[in-house]
């Protein structure tokens, strides 16, 4: 991934990922896998969700089935890791994150639609940030395997954007700007429980 994609990324976003998360991940690395596979899972459950809720534009049916299968691949690569490593992949609670973005969606079909996107756009990008953050800190194996996700988060990111432009028929930057405080603010803000996407635990 180029040195301007990540910078697109952090301007994207309102924040980076406080050093303290870095931390607890690294002290953390079983909870961290498990989470992170746990995530791949619902991404390619979001996007097979977008395919039945809206099934009239072969655009978003397109992007959404191949996002799906790159997410449900990455899914499985996380699993050998886990199993290599003699995890044991099970339930773990959700963090506040992904809720926490929700809880803003507007009502509407048509706003409702555009704000999921968006959404998942942010959890995209943080995605890739957070990848590309933790990676040098990372054993060898961890490292090339997260840097090897980075192009593919970066897209799926960009897809999520071309695609709620597209549907809200106007620009959302103003609505895009709602969200990055939002999302900075989940990001930053301290949490009780690690997770890929939690705030920093004191």
């Amino acid at each position: 991934m180029t040195t301007d994609a990540l910078a697109e990324i952090h301007e994207f976003l309102g924040c980076e990922t406080p050093d303290l998360w870095i931390t607890n991940a690294l002290a953390n690395q079983d909870i961290m896998l498990i989470d992170h596979a746990h995530c791949e899972k619902k991404a390619a459950m979001t996007a097979l969700n977008n395919i039945h809720r809206y099934p009239d534009d072969n655009e978003l049916l397109n992007k959404m089935s191949r996002l799906a299968r790159e997410e449900l691949r990455h899914f499985e690569q996380v699993l050998k890791i886990i199993k290599k490593r003699g995890l044991i992949y099970g339930k773990l609670s959700a963090s506040r994150y992904a809720n926490g973005l929700r809880d803003h969606m507007r009502k509407t079909e048509t706003e409702k639609l555009v704000d999921v996107l968006i959404i998942g756009a942010f959890i995209e990008a943080r995605s890739c940030e957070r990848f590309a953050k933790l990676a040098p800190f990372l054993d060898e194996e961890l490292k090339d395997f997260y840097e090897s996700l980075l192009k593919s988060e970066a897209r799926h990111y960009q897809d999520y954007l071309k695609l709620a432009t597209k549907y809200a028929g106007e620009d959302i930057s103003e609505r895009v700007a709602e969200f990055k405080v939002i999302e900075a603010a989940l990001i930053e803000e301290p949490d009780t429980e690690f997770r890929f996407h939690s705030g920093p635990v004191h």
